[in-house]
């Protein structure tokens, strides 16, 4: 079994080559953490339970880090009905100044981040967690308005669309300020898909407007603290992607889809100025024989061997859907190393 050492993470992070080939996840799923923690852990039911899951899921899955959120912080919605897909629409509730004004909104230090502390004892030597947000600034504008009535909020009356995307953005500004603080805490994810297969939701310029100015903002507050920024974001970045690295700063840059850029090419065109992660595509994974998958995560590892800043993974996450076998040939790369 490996032990965890969170420099390779950072190294990975600076652009640099890591002592061994190294993981990189946002999250898997219940029957894999399940699985990779083992009976007895899974069982418990203290305070602590989730957090002491989560971490020797993690460890036993060979990473070096737990992927946590940092509090039972967010944004209220209405319902949304979840079946194969759920709708961009549904649920929301703002939809003018008077819904806005009267939106109980929530305050990000009300709220417990103890644990992030307390299981300091529960951490292994050398494992750190990587703390990710309830959503980012563009995902939460969108659950709160619906994304059609934003997009006719932000021609229609735009200093209630900058209001909204203001008192969203500084919330989670401050969570990660407050999470950023905690010696457990190694890097932190703002995790907020900006995109679609062929475009972004927005138009850059409107990104730039209302998005962009507050993950600026979060990205400094973590660099503050001494600790990495990576963005998990999902989409066609073609047109934002200088702003991802140049305005922005972030240190490193996850999902990744075969359909849109596959990771070896993204490596190539910007692998010495941003760390990629992941990038195993999803569909790929799902469907190849594991053989196959092992290869690919391979010659990934192999790409990179001498240039660093990457670590391997999938392209976005390992949801419930995807063949535990085939999960454990992509991670097979780099254990066996």
């Amino acid at each position: 079994m490996r032990q965890p050492d969170f420099e390779n993470i950072l190294k990975v992070l600076s652009r640099k080559i890591p002592a061994r080939p190294t993981l990189f996840e946002f999250f898997l799923n219940d029957t894999l953490y399940r699985k990779l923690a083992g009976p007895e852990i899974s069982k418990m039911t203290d305070r602590l339970a989730h957090y002491r899951f989560l971490i020797h899921a993690f460890k036993n899955g060979g990473y070096d880090y737990a992927t946590v959120h940092g509090s039972s912080f967010g944004f209220q919605s209405g319902q949304r009905n979840r079946v194969n897909t759920v709708s961009l629409n549904e649920g929301h509730v703002i939809s003018d100044r008077n819904s806005f004004e009267k939106y109980p909104w929530p305050n990000p230090e009300d709220y417990d981040y103890s644990m992030l502390d307390d299981v300091e004892d529960e951490l292994p030597n050398g494992m750190k967690l990587i703390v990710c947000g309830p959503g980012g600034v563009l995902e939460n504008v969108i659950t709160l308005t619906g994304f059609d009535n934003l997009c006719f909020m932000l021609y229609e009356d735009p200093e209630l669309t900058s209001d909204i995307f203001d008192a969203v953005g500084s919330r989670l500004l401050r969570y990660y300020e407050i999470c950023g603080s905690f010696n457990t805490v190694g890097a932190l994810i703002s995790n907020d898909d900006w995109g679609f297969k062929t475009q972004p939701m927005l138009t850059p310029q409107q990104l730039r407007q209302y998005v962009f100015p507050w993950h600026k903002k979060i990205v400094e507050a973590i660099h503050a603290k001494g600790k990495p920024a990576i963005l998990h974001s999902c989409g066609n970045f073609d047109s934002i992607m200088e702003d991802v690295i140049c305005d922005l700063k972030y240190d490193g840059k996850h999902s990744f889809e075969d359909n849109i850029l596959p990771v070896e090419e993204a490596y190539e065109r910007f692998g010495g100025r941003i760390s990629i992660l992941g990038g195993i595509d999803l569909d790929f994974v799902c469907r190849s024989k594991p053989e196959e998958i092992r290869k690919r995560s391979i010659e990934m590892l192999k790409r990179a061997e001498i240039r660093g800043g990457y670590a391997l993974g999938t392209g976005n996450s390992v949801p419930e859907y995807v063949p535990a076998e085939n999960y454990f040939a992509m991670i097979s790369a780099a254990l066996d190393s």
